[in-house]
């Protein structure tokens, strides 16, 4: 199966059919070229590292604070990852993104999230520990939260099936800044996405 890398030289990559564009880093392959990915999400994973990145649209939580979306969507990744005991996950910092750094205007709030989590992969016994920086712009007006986030592997358990992929990689990793980019020019081209 030929698979394609993002070309990360253009500035904005479409995605959701062109909804929706942002920049996507250098040595990106589009996971969708490898396997089926739900309607809701656009997955990419680094052509020569363990790192991804997941774009999701998923129901606005209208009971949760806007203070507090980032920390219940990372709870809730955690619970899918089955990394919800309390050893197994820890949010180290939530911040607001400042509207006015930001390209998707539509958003009533928007928030960065960093923390860890101890996740096993393909439901292995290994567990990897992995920083997962979370991006939440909240569209309430479209009763829809726009989630990206960037899994940062730090440890790979030998047991793994990463760790083939962590040992002797090359290329050059995703940064924060990397990632930065990407929520900051993240921009809304056709409304009618969301319904």
């Amino acid at each position: 199966m030929d698979t394609q890398t993002v070309d990360g030289s253009a500035d904005q990559f479409p995605l959701f059919g062109g909804a929706l564009t942002a920049f996507i880093p250098h040595s990106a392959t589009d996971v969708s070229d490898l396997r089926e990915i739900p309607d809701n999400q656009e997955v990419f994973a680094h052509a020569h590292t363990d790192q991804s990145l997941i774009v999701e649209l998923v129901e606005y939580q209208g009971h949760v604070a806007d203070h507090d979306a980032a920390r219940f969507h990372f709870e809730d990744i955690a619970g899918s990852n089955k990394a919800s005991e309390p050893s197994a996950c820890e949010v180290t910092s939530v911040v607001p993104l400042p509207k006015s750094d930001l390209s998707l205007s539509d958003c009533s709030s928007a928030w960065m999230l960093t923390g860890t989590q101890c996740v096993s992969k393909f439901n292995e016994e290994a567990k990897n520990t992995v920083t997962l920086h979370l991006g939440v712009f909240r569209l309430p007006q479209f009763s829809t939260d726009i989630l990206i986030t960037f899994n940062d592997p730090q440890s790979i358990s030998p047991g793994s099936s990463s760790s083939s992929t962590s040992t002797g990689t090359h290329g050059e990793p995703w940064t924060v800044q990397d990632f930065q980019r990407l929520l900051q020019t993240l921009t809304l081209r056709i409304p009618g996405l969301f319904g």
